[in-house]
């Protein structure tokens, strides 16, 4: 039995191995690329190199089982890394004054992808994704989003796609935009935190306006608001996964009492969650925040691998062919975003 089971793992690791070992190569350049541009971040710089590659490398059988592992389960295996980034007793003590601001914007994103997915008949996936891409996290949303509603690698590569060319653009014109509208620090904090989609990029906003204003110090709050985001993640899962339930059950799929929330929920999410506790309550005991620092760099790189593999099973002539309607919609939704996070700072008095 025993001899039986390392045969198996090993049939396994020969299987998975040579496209798990091509992702982890792409990814290693990446990711450094991506420190010295963090702006542009390892993801996009990885997903650009496995469509790039996908170009040339078209025979892929060796390779195909272990790609399509690293693009779904490694991807999975990062969301719930990610967790460990998140301190929930910090979110509430300073995200929680956010919260009107975060909900508007979030309510807005959705809205707007749902309204011009009605319009414009987009791809029902690629409008979920660049909605809640848009809205609650950028790539991290994105990839925990995919799984739950199904979408494909092609359909993930456009929204990421994307959301990185509105986080470029909101990270570069943001600060400067704050300045004209006479943003208080507070103020600016709360607009990158809220209307930019991405870590990196609302890392990237906030400190070009602390360099652009001494002693201003955005770049901690407009963090834990982008951070109290993320938490929106877990609804939004569940919310998907219960929809794309009751859309089987009206495609005949599946009958009404086959419903089990176990089946639909995210198990991912779930140990998402777990994470984000374990942090909370080391955290209050003493354990520093630094001990979590590998858990949260790992999870970064695993999405920048997760993007390779994505990158890898895309056809970049194709995606570019049907570029315009994605664009679109993410150009809306990036600003009524902005415009709803202005609106309610002054709505609430902040602004």
């Amino acid at each position: 039995m025993e001899f039986y089971q390392e045969g198996l793992h090993m049939h396994t690791i020969q299987k998975l191995g040579p496209g798990f070992l091509l992702c982890l190569i792409i990814a290693i350049p990446c990711w450094l690329l991506g420190m010295v541009l963090p702006i542009v971040g390892g993801p996009v710089f990885a997903i650009l190199a496995g469509m790039v590659i996908a170009l040339f490398y078209k025979q892929k059988t060796a390779t195909q089982a272990g790609i399509t592992y690293t693009s779904k389960k490694i991807l999975q295996l990062a969301v719930i890394l990610l967790g460990f980034g998140l301190n929930l007793s910090e979110i509430a003590r300073v995200g929680a004054s956010s919260l009107p601001i975060i909900i508007s914007t979030i309510s807005t994103s959705l809205l707007m992808s749902f309204l011009l997915y009605k319009l414009m008949r987009t791809s029902a996936n690629i409008s979920v994704l660049v909605g809640v891409g848009s809205s609650i996290c950028g790539g991290s949303a994105i990839a925990a989003t995919a799984p739950v509603i199904g979408a494909d690698d092609e359909e993930i590569a456009q929204s990421i796609s994307v959301i990185f060319l509105f986080n470029v653009i909101a990270a570069l014109v943001f600060p400067t935009l704050g300045g004209m509208f006479g943003l208080s620090n507070e103020g600016f904090g709360l607009f990158a935190g809220t209307a930019v989609n991405d870590t990196s990029s609302v890392t990237a906003a906030a400190s070009a306006w602390d360099g652009m204003h001494p002693g201003a110090n955005t770049l901690e709050q407009a963090t834990i608001v982008k951070l109290t985001r993320t938490l929106a993640i877990i609804p939004i899962t569940l919310i998907l996964a219960l929809w794309r339930t009751a859309q089987a059950k009206k495609a005949g799929h599946m009958q009404k009492n086959d419903f089990h929330l176990k089946k639909v929920f995210p198990l991912f999410i779930l140990f998402f969650i777990f994470a984000s506790v374990i942090t909370t309550v080391c955290i209050s005991a003493g354990v520093s925040a630094t001990f979590f620092q590998p858990f949260k760099e790992l999870s970064k790189f695993l999405i920048i691998m997760a993007m390779a593999a994505i990158g890898l099973n895309t056809n970049i002539v194709k995606l570019i062919k049907t570029g315009g309607k994605p664009i679109f919609m993410g150009f809306c939704c990036w600003v009524a975003i902005a415009a709803v996070s202005l609106f309610m700072q002054h709505a609430l008095g902040i602004w």
